[in-house]
């Protein structure tokens, strides 16, 4: 793996620092101009629990810069909380209704998080040496590796302390807030 020269860190800091700020913002643009309807709501249901169930069992194995997270869900994938991400992105696009808006939202994660992904991959190896870079030879980047299944569902047991410590609760939260908005929209266009 090639080392980003200092430029490149440079410019991928300040958009690690605001990726949270820019979700919230994006969510509120969502929540403006999606236009749901129950259709819509079912068939995003899915993915977006794939997404946060996703999310939740790989806070269960992660101890950030404390050793590398290779069982679970990152036998499959290098990044699970942020594919997981990615499929909520995406059924919450879809239960948006507005193809224009899902589109932009994917975008935006892409944009976001692709370097976000690619800092931390540095800082990760910058840790693990070797280990690391043995791991990554095997389990791709982002999409998950459907013959690594067996592999995940194998290794070490989640963690229950380590999803609490992780907060990753606040996840589910917040699409449980987003669909009682979108459910609300859904209510408010039919009474009028």
């Amino acid at each position: 793996m090639s080392r980003p020269d200092s430029t490149t860190r440079d410019w991928r800091a300040p958009i690690q620092r605001l990726r949270v700020p820019l979700g919230f913002a994006s969510s509120l643009l969502f929540i403006f101009f999606s236009r749901p309807s129950r259709a819509t709501l079912i068939a995003g249901l899915p993915l977006t629990i794939l997404g946060l169930l996703l999310r939740g069992w790989a806070s269960g194995h992660l101890r950030k810069n404390r050793e590398l997270a290779t069982g679970g869900p990152y036998a499959m994938t290098r990044n699970p909380l942020y594919f997981g991400s990615f499929a909520m992105v995406i059924g919450l696009a879809i239960a948006g209704g507005t193809w224009w808006l899902g589109l932009l939202l994917v975008g935006f994660f892409l944009l976001i998080y692709w370097p976000v992904i690619q800092a931390e991959a540095h800082h990760v190896e910058s840790l693990f040496g070797d280990q690391y870079r043995e791991w990554a030879a095997r389990v791709p980047l982002f999409i998950p590796g459907p013959h690594l299944v067996g592999t995940a569902l194998s290794g070490p047991s989640f963690d229950h302390q380590q999803f609490m410590r992780h907060r990753e609760y606040r996840a589910a939260i917040g699409v449980i807030i987003v669909y009682a908005i979108l459910i609300a929209r859904i209510v408010w266009q039919g009474s009028r």
